[in-house]
């Protein structure tokens, strides 16, 4: 399996904007672990399988997701944008998936049924029951 590297450009507009002095353990290489981010997402393998050579599964998962919980993605993207190194796009799902005639109410048509406000709020469309309105005998 190949593996996904950052390039020089990319990494050179992502350094200024990634996070400095955070308390906690010494930090390793951030482009090797932003990598080993792409790589997964990229993959769509689990965290866990992700290769060593981008550094433990944990320290690559744990990064993904406290940077996740700041926000640090999009402000990334949109600085990454605004270099002009990405562009801003949108993705469509142009999944195409085949019907039967039928799933659709290919027999007798489209029908509207009437929303659940409108049928409790409308006349009642069957009788009582003659048993419910009897009292009992004594």
């Amino acid at each position: 399996m190949a593996l996904f590297w950052l390039s020089d450009e990319a990494g050179a507009a992502i350094e200024p904007h990634l996070p400095k002095n955070q308390p906690g353990a010494r930090r390793v290489d951030d482009r090797r672990v932003i990598s080993g981010i792409l790589h997964v997402l990229k993959v769509g393998c689990r965290w866990c399988d992700c290769p060593a050579d981008y550094g433990p599964s944990t320290t690559i998962y744990n990064r993904f997701n406290r940077w996740s919980r700041r926000g640090f993605w999009l402000k990334l993207l949109a600085a990454l944008v605004d270099v002009g190194v990405v562009t801003k796009s949108t993705a469509i799902d142009s999944t195409y998936i085949k019907i039967q005639r039928a799933a659709f109410g290919a027999k007798g048509g489209d029908r509207r049924k009437r929303s659940g406000v409108r049928v409790a709020a409308g006349p009642r469309r069957s009788m009582r029951s003659p048993t419910s309105s009897v009292v009992p005998m004594r």
